[in-house]
């Protein structure tokens, strides 16, 4: 299996883990067509659901207020009277095919392949509800807040009172006592505070049960009715445990990430997509973020973070070539590599070998450092390649954004 650095769930997939936990959501199916978004819309109005609520699932926040390249409006509809199921049809066939563009997607947008259609619930307050895994505490922390539906960040930083933790011993679990002291601190009473208590407990279960770093539910509601729902979760987990959650980490959609992203993680290579023009090629993360520093010090802009670790063979090498190079904006490249385990001869001869095989047409710049680097660079400077050689980080920077053609 390839290693996922970093797994995003959609919003039907996390409501679907939350059921599994008996964590109470709204009643709801997902759809890949407008024809099975219209069975769904129909099933529920069959069940004498009132509001249907559409939802495009991708891996962004603002759908609501997002603008298709189609020019539809909104990726959150809506969809109530007597004609609901046909406004989900509707909807739905305008979002189907289409890029959801809202302010976390950038200006590309993200693909709607799945849509989400769930009842409409009537709630009277919005509240916040988070487990985390805490550094400081060492363990699980529940962050819990009246003023649900907001940005927490700015809740901290406006009204710090507002926000309520509870610390919890991971080897004793979760304890009624805690659970209660954060219901009423909600403001949770009589039998909506055991209600209350009983989701908390189950979000927990869910945390520990998937090796989850977050389960952050926000807004967590109470309905006129009194019943606690959660009504959008956002889930982390750690990816050290992937072996042991293949159900989960089988739900990955990779439609939702950069193709570049998906392509390095094939190859185990660390690889993030920045909007510059100078590719980076470098062994371990703290020297690919100090050339990244280096390079915009001296006037330009990188294109991406590539980390090839500490043991890369001249594959990995020729592959984080060709995922570099793929990118239209690239205008130079520079490899920087500090020879330890990796010898500076053998990536000398992978650099050589991968700038053949692929026909390198960009300037490339490369400062060894380390083991056999005399032999590394000797290998270079004999290639017969145009290659710029450095002796130090900052001429390396330097020499690269030299490289970059003018506009």
């Amino acid at each position: 299996m390839t290693p996922v650095r970093f797994l995003n769930l959609h919003e039907y997939q996390s409501k679907e883990l939350m059921e599994k936990y008996d964590v109470r959501v709204q009643k709801g199916y997902l759809a890949e067509t407008p024809e099975e978004a219209a069975a769904v819309a129909n099933k529920l109005v069959d069940m004498n659901v009132e509001d249907l609520i559409l939802k495009a699932q991708i891996h962004a926040g603002g759908r609501g207020k997002g603008v298709f390249d189609n020019g539809f409006k909104g990726g959150v509809k809506v969809c109530f009277g007597a004609d609901r199921a046909e406004q989900v049809t509707k909807y739905s066939k305008s979002m189907f095919g289409a890029n959801l563009i809202t302010k976390q997607t950038g200006p590309e947008g993200q693909p709607v392949n799945k849509v989400l259609i769930h009842e409409g619930i009537n709630f009277d307050r919005e509240l916040y509800f988070a487990i985390l895994m805490d550094r400081a505490h060492g363990g699980p922390v529940i962050v819990a807040s009246r003023q649900g539906g907001m940005d927490i960040e700015e809740v901290a930083e406006k009204d710090p009172e507002a926000i309520f933790t509870q610390a919890i011993d991971i080897t004793k679990g979760i304890q009624a006592e805690q659970t209660e002291r954060i219901g009423q601190l909600l403001g949770f009473e009589g039998e909506q505070l055991k209600d209350a208590q009983v989701q908390m407990t189950n979000l927990y279960e869910l945390f520990v049960g998937c090796d989850a770093t977050q389960v952050e539910i926000n807004p967590l509601v109470q309905t006129k009715e009194g019943l606690v729902y959660c009504v959008d979760a956002k889930i982390n987990f750690d990816d050290n445990a992937e072996f042991r959650q293949k159900d989960i980490y089988a739900g990955r959609d990779t439609a939702m990430e950069d193709e570049r992203e998906v392509e390095a993680s094939k190859s185990d290579l660390n690889y993030i997509g920045l909007d510059g023009e100078i590719g980076c090629m470098v062994n371990g993360a703290g020297l690919a973020m100090a050339t990244m520093d280096i390079i915009q010090l001296n006037g330009g802009s990188p294109a991406n973070f590539l980390d090839v670790g500490g043991g890369a063979t001249a594959k990995q090498v020729e592959e984080a070539f060709r995922i570099i190079t793929g990118d239209t904006r690239v205008k130079a490249l520079l490899v920087n590599i500090f020879g330890g385990i990796m010898k500076c001869d053998i990536i000398a001869e992978g650099i050589v070998n991968a700038a053949k095989n692929l026909e390198l047409k960009v300037p490339l710049i490369v400062r060894l450092e380390g083991t056999n680097v005399a032999e590394g660079i000797k290998i270079l400077e004999e290639s017969g390649l145009p290659i710029i050689t450095a002796l130090n980080l900052d001429e390396a920077a330097k020499k690269a954004v030299a490289a970059v053609p003018s506009a």
